[in-house]
């Protein structure tokens, strides 16, 4: 693959490679190989982070119905998410954290089918649990995707979406940790005169993309201590993470540019 062979191009040598160099090179090329073979889901993946936030409205509607949509609709990206990061880096220690990563999607998917089966939410602790299960799985899924984005060894459309679907996925973490600080300490987010036909969940992933976006347009407020404080936390993580995201496109562009520099100067000392 063209791409492959650009990232290793800089490690390439005058002299004959040792043995552990040419393994080192053969490992570089099949992680770039992999990584490359990602790059078609993507896409997939920020239509499934898309969907939630579009859709979430109808999941309003009283009973099953509503209910039944925002089970599908979550699973729908828990399973993408699953299928789109891989297993990297020592096989071992990779394998537990991917074991750790299945075991939180499955039980963050499967646990939003109890609500279907009731009717409704429980009364007690179950809602604020299944929404801390839902926004760690949503926050390791982004933190993973900024580590394979940070390792593509080009940039292009495709690697483009997988930054937006990080991003969209920032955005329902924040919605999710705040249905869950409201649930256990009710009164934390002032919900504004259209909560009384809006789920909760929807109304705060609404007041989540509005605080990461800076916009604060005052229709849904903190107003308590804690409520300030989760604003507080979110602000200053959607703006380190947008400054990561962007800082490592970037650079990775810039490298992929230079090295195909490189390489066109290697072709035309060749061609000489």
């Amino acid at each position: 693959m063209p791409g492959a062979r650009r990232w290793i191009l800089p490690f390439r040598a005058t002299e004959p490679l040792s043995p552990a160099r040419q393994r080192w090179l053969q490992r570089r090329r099949r992680e770039a190989q992999q990584l490359m073979a990602l790059e078609s889901r993507f896409l997939p993946l920020l239509l499934t982070s898309l969907l939630p936030i579009l859709l979430m409205p109808f999941t309003a509607r009283q009973g099953r119905q509503g209910l039944a949509l925002l089970a599908l609709l979550i699973d729908g990206l828990i399973l993408q998410a699953v299928l789109t990061l891989p297993v990297m880096g020592p096989m071992a220690y990779a394998r537990l954290r991917q074991g750790l990563f299945l075991a939180t999607g499955a039980l963050a998917g499967v646990g939003l089918w109890l609500p279907v089966a009731l009717g409704a939410w429980p009364i007690g602790i179950f809602r604020p649990v299944q929404m801390v299960l839902l926004s760690l799985f949503f926050l390791i899924t982004s933190m993973r995707l900024v580590h394979v984005l940070a390792r593509v060894p080009r940039v292009n459309a495709k690697v483009m979406a997988g930054g937006a679907a990080g991003y969209l996925l920032l955005g329902l973490t924040g919605g999710v940790l705040a249905t869950a600080t409201q649930v256990v300490v009710p009164g934390s987010f002032s919900l504004g005169a259209a909560a009384s036909h809006q789920v909760l969940l929807d109304r705060l992933i609404y007041f989540s993309f509005v605080t990461i976006a800076g916009l604060g347009l005052g229709d849904v407020v903190p107003s308590n201590a804690v409520g300030e404080r989760f604003v507080i936390l979110l602000s200053v993580a959607s703006t380190l993470y947008v400054a990561l995201l962007v800082g490592l496109l970037l650079g990775r562009f810039i490298a992929s540019e230079e090295v195909e520099m490189l390489e066109n100067e290697e072709l035309d000392r060749e061609l000489r």
